[in-house]
This record gives structure tokens, C-alpha cells and sequence, in this order.
């Protein structure tokens, strides 16, 4: 059993069409392709631990100021009013919208939070060499979240939203809105820098050697 299982990690299965071909051994910056269709199997990034920490610690650091300051300001008629996100949230549950603050709160602010969290502290653990059998089962939760991630949606309606009311209304840009996109930037940057194959990689080898 112990055979088999040691054959299986030597293999790396095409997410493409599953075919199953030997594990290769690649060079910073090079990728491997499958023999049957093509599609990518896997690519061994540069520097992916420290580029990713960085911006991890980018993106928490715009994650106070992109939930807390205001996103955009309407004038009207004499009035003018701001709101953050966190203040469109809870004014989507006064006008008896839960579900969609629910949503907003999920998808804009929890999900992007915890995976942006969840790569800081894999990548600081590793450059520590702090290896636990939890730190494995942490780095899935990236996995499960990295398709919930709608920070792109949300800027999207903003924009949409600021285009479609700004011959009624005077706008102004909040420090929120600045934020929120270096914070969407990040989120978005985190998935071309890191590298989930190298984390498996060095996450089972670390703890199988610490086991023994």
C-alpha cells in the first residue's frame, strides 16, 4: 500500500482530459505540458513564497480602508451624502435586504479576507519553517474559497452605478474606492504569484518528515 501510494505522488493528472503522466522536475519559470491535449499541467513559479507574502501583506493592509472609508459621494439638489462598504451593508439590512447583504458581506468581504489571510500565513510559516498537520488542512480552505472571490463584481457595479448617475448627480471618488481597487488588485495578483502546487509539494514533504 505504502508502494502505491509513494507511485501516485510521482504521477500528475491532466485537469484537462485526466490523463496521468510522470511528475516532472521543473526550473523557475518553466511550465509542464500534457502529451495528450496540450493543456498545462503545471508551472513552477518564481519566487512564489516571497511574492506572495508581499502581497498578501499589501492586500490586508488596503483591507481596513477599503471596508471602513468611503467608496463614492453623491450630491444632489443641496444634499450630499457618503457611504463605505460596511455602511451599504448594513444599509441593505435596514431596508430589509438581508439576502443581498448577506451576499455582499460573503463575497466582498469575508471570503476575499480569509483566503487572502489564509495565503499570508502559509507563505509566513513556510519561510519559518513552522510546518503543522493543521497549516495543511488551513491551506485548503484556499482552494474551496478561491472560486467565491467577487471583488471584481462589486467594482464593476460601482463603476456601472457611478456612469449610469453621474449626469443627475455631482460624484466624487472616496479614499474607500482607492483602496478597495489595491485591495482588488491584490486579491487578483495573489493567484498569478502563488503557487499551490510547490505549497502541496512542501507542506507533505515537511510533515511526512517531521512524522517520521
Amino acid at each position: 500500500m505504502a508502494e502505491l501510494k509513494d507511485a501516485h505522488q510521482d504521477l500528475v493528472a491532466c485537469t484537462h482530459c485526466d490523463a496521468l503522466s510522470p511528475k516532472p522536475k521543473l526550473a523557475p519559470g518553466h511550465k509542464a505540458i500534457c502529451s495528450r491535449c496540450d493543456n498545462v499541467l503545471l508551472v513552477y513559479k518564481k519566487d512564489s513564497i516571497n511574492r506572495t507574502l508581499a502581497i498578501a501583506t499589501a492586500g490586508l493592509v488596503f483591507f481596513v480602508p477599503a471596508m471602513t472609508l468611503p467608496i463614492i459621494g453623491v450630491g444632489l439638489v443641496g444634499l450630499y451624502n457618503e457611504a463605505s462598504l460596511v455602511e451599504c451593508i448594513q444599509d441593505l439590512v435596514a431596508n430589509d435586504f438581508p439576502v443581498m447583504a448577506l451576499c455582499t458581506f460573503l463575497f466582498t468581504i469575508a471570503i476575499p479576507f480569509v483566503r487572502l489571510f489564509t495565503a499570508f500565513v502559509v507563505t509566513v510559516s513556510i519561510k519559518l519553517g513552522m510546518y503543522t498537520p493543521g497549516l495543511l488542512q488551513f491551506f485548503r480552505s484556499y482552494h474551496t474559497l478561491d472560486k467565491w472571490v467577487m471583488l471584481n463584481v462589486f467594482l464593476l457595479g460601482v463603476i456601472i452605478s457611478m456612469y449610469k448617475i453621474t449626469d443627475l448627480a455631482e460624484l466624487s471618488v472616496g479614499l474607500g474606492l482607492l483602496a478597495f481597487t489595491g485591495y482588488l488588485i491584490c486579491s487578483t495578483f495573489i493567484s498569478v504569484t502563488f503557487d499551490p502546487h510547490y505549497v502541496w509539494d512542501k507542506l507533505e514533504y515537511e510533515l511526512a518528515r517531521t512524522n517520521r
